[in-house]
């Protein structure tokens, strides 16, 4: 049975981004598996409405940061400044110190401003001049890119892209979606509007939730096999680590939990499978858009047999 407060979360963002309910379910579920996502799309999609619009439905603090060439790393995890009056350094936390971050065109800033965000995304705490900052429990980045071929960009290396759970692609609307944007009500407006319907305390405990949901081994090692055959397929040249299985598992209790039940089915596996592990992947041939890692995933996902066996509860 779905969740009342899950559904009403989903049904309020699906408010304001118009028919995107999948992109929608996906960013709810890394929310709740305590991942990060990276929207790569082409600009004017709604990436960022999307993002604003979570934000505003869960509570908590939100911070967004423009990502520019100019940007360095203590514009976002924040600086020490002498205090002279008491001759001692004080830190001035920067906008990293929040529970949802937006990192808007992430691509645009240096590989160093880039590598800022890797302690905080894969341990929830920064460490600056030697001292350990936490972050708060539910940090949640949502970062945006445009493709690596437009200008002024610089291409995410692997560390920082293995940090997100997902990598997810809005995409443009349907002609009818589209034409009810144009003629509907004003959706900043409509943004501006959104109360949170989500508490911290309601989402801490949908996390604990989403721990206690059930994987039959028959599941672990369907999961394990399309690990596997990443690691063995000739147009691959860096499959999947150990920690991106380990992603996929915690994804697909968030997405069972999300689809009001306690268990995992292999056609959760199998709609989590690109999110997951296209953006993880390095090809052989040295391609790199997503488009052509997605169609590699599917290949793999089309060449290995499903389990039919019910859930094992």
């Amino acid at each position: 049975m779905e969740n009342p407060a899950l559904a009403t979360l989903t049904a309020q963002i699906n408010q304001v981004v118009v028919g995107k309910p999948d992109v929608i379910k996906l960013t709810i579920t890394a929310l709740l598996a305590g991942g990060h996502v990276l929207f790569e799309d082409v600009p004017g999609v709604g990436k960022t409405t999307l993002a604003r619009a979570l934000a505003r439905s869960v509570a908590g603090d939100f911070n967004r940061v423009q990502f520019t060439p100019d940007l360095l790393p203590n514009d976002i995890l924040g600086v020490s400044i002498l205090n002279q009056q008491h001759n001692d350094f004080e830190f001035h936390a920067g906008p990293i110190f929040t529970t949802m971050l937006l990192a808007d065109e992430i691509n645009r800033a240096t590989p160093r401003t880039q590598s800022a965000l890797l302690q905080a995304m894969a341990e929830r705490q920064v460490t600056i001049d030697g001292t350990t900052y936490p972050l708060p429990a539910n940090f949640f980045v949502l970062a945006t890119e445009n493709p690596s071929e437009y200008a002024g960009t610089y291409p995410l290396p692997e560390a920082q892209l293995d940090r997100f759970l997902f990598s997810l692609q809005v995409g443009y609307p349907t002609a009818p979606d589209e034409l009810a944007l144009y003629s509907g009500d004003d959706r900043q407006q409509t943004l501006a509007q959104l109360q949170a319907v989500v508490s911290e305390e309601t989402l801490t405990a949908l996390k604990q939730q989403v721990t206690q949901v059930k994987i039959s081994p028959t599941v672990v090692q369907y999961a394990l096999d399309l690990v596997t055959a990443t690691r063995q397929d000739a147009a691959i040249r860096l499959g999947i680590s150990p920690r991106g299985g380990l992603a996929l598992m915690q994804a697909s209790r968030a997405y069972a939990l999300l689809n009001g039940r306690d268990y995992v089915l292999p056609a959760d596996i199998q709609a989590l499978l690109i999110p997951t592990f296209s953006h993880r992947l390095v090809l052989a041939n040295g391609a790199q858009s997503l488009s052509a890692k997605q169609q590699v995933v599917r290949d793999l996902q089309s060449s290995l047999p499903v389990p039919t066996k019910g859930p094992d509860k």
